[in-house]
Formats: C-alpha cells, structure tokens, sequence
C-alpha cells in the first residue's frame, strides 16, 4: 500500500485516482500508524515552501517521513513536495526542508533569461543525464517524452541528484534522487500516460 501524506496541501486525490487508474492500492491519511505501515510514500505539495514546511512539522511529520525514507522505505515528492526533500528553500527567507536530497530551493527567475513568464506552466520534455545511467523511475518513459509543470522554483546545488531537466529559457531540475528518495517537480497526475507509467515504476521499487 502507498501512503499518500496528507498534511493540509497538495492535490491528494488527484493522486489517488492516477494510482488507482494502474491498479496501485493507497491511503490519503496523516496518520503515523499507517504511514509506518506502508510500502512507500508520497509526498505532495501546492504552494509555499515555508508554510508546507511548517504544516509538517506541526504533527512531526517531518520526523517521520525522515525516518521511514532512512530505513530504505521508497519515498517519491512531487512539485512543492519535491522542494521539500531538499536541505533549505529560499522562499520568503530561508527555511529548514528534510534534508534528504543535498541542495536547496530558489527562484527560476534567477536561472532563466528575462522575459520568460514566472510561474513555468507547461508542457515540457524531459532530459536525462548523459553521464548517468536511466533512473528506474523512468523505465517506462523514453528521453523526450512531456510532463506537466507548474512551479515558480526550483531545485539548485544539487548537480549529483539530477536524474532529469527540463529546458526552460535553461536547463532546470526536473527529477532528483538519492538510494530510495525520488522527487519530481512536474505533475505526474496530470501528465497523461506518462505521468502514469512514472508513477507505475515507482510502485514497483
């Protein structure tokens, strides 16, 4: 079963039905007992680097979700949720995230030319590393393929964990990872089939 982290932000539900739509069994819940009791974890996230920080940590779940992903448990962050596995974001200040990823979070209108619209929103092709080898999250996708973002910041100092990119005026971090630890900054729930088929490889990690 995939926990699916309810901690007052991001699309839960959207989630759960792209999960149903591979067969994927879940659970949208807050609840330390069941997360514990779960295979992997999802850790969504709409909004504000520090206010989602701050929901998390108001029911340490912050401790949890670092204890869980330190044991080996799967665990795959998406947009906000993504941000949230790096050291520190920058947004209003600088803020503590969970320390999974090395890096830190900061605006893309200080990465890409001026005059390209903040937030990103689109469609977008992934780019793969040409030094590393495929990430298994990505089995079922070719190099190439779209996904779906909406972000106005972005993964930084994180070069080793890049396991994708997205062109965006610049090359931007798309996807990270480290041993059991996964973070997308695009939508895979509204990605389409591909989305899905990334979804579908994390399920069987």
């Amino acid at each position: 079963m995939i926990a699916i982290i309810d901690y007052g932000v991001g699309n839960l539900f959207s989630l759960k039905s792209s999960f149903a739509a591979i067969g994927a069994e879940t659970a949208v819940t807050g609840d330390p007992d069941v997360i514990r009791g779960a295979d992997r974890l999802v850790l969504p996230g709409v909004g504000a680097f520090a206010d989602a920080a701050a929901l998390l940590r108001r029911n340490g779940l912050d401790r949890l979700v670092r204890e869980e992903a330190e044991r080996g448990k799967p665990l795959l962050g998406i947009c906000l949720g993504m941000q949230l596995l790096f050291d520190y974001g920058t947004e209003y200040g600088r803020h503590q995230g969970l320390g999974l990823i090395p890096g830190s979070v900061r605006p893309i209108a200080d990465c890409i030319p001026a005059g390209y619209k903040v937030p990103h929103i689109g469609w977008n092709a992934l780019r793969f590393p040409p030094d590393k080898p495929v990430s298994p999250l990505f089995r079922y996708i070719k190099e190439g393929e779209c996904v779906y973002f909406v972000h106005s910041f972005c993964g930084a100092e994180c070069a080793e964990s890049v396991i994708a990119s997205a062109e965006y005026g610049a090359l931007l971090t798309a996807a990270v990872a480290r041993d059991n630890v996964y973070g997308v900054q695009f939508h895979p729930e509204k990605s389409g089939g591909v989305g899905l088929n990334i979804l579908r490889a994390f399920t069987e990690m």
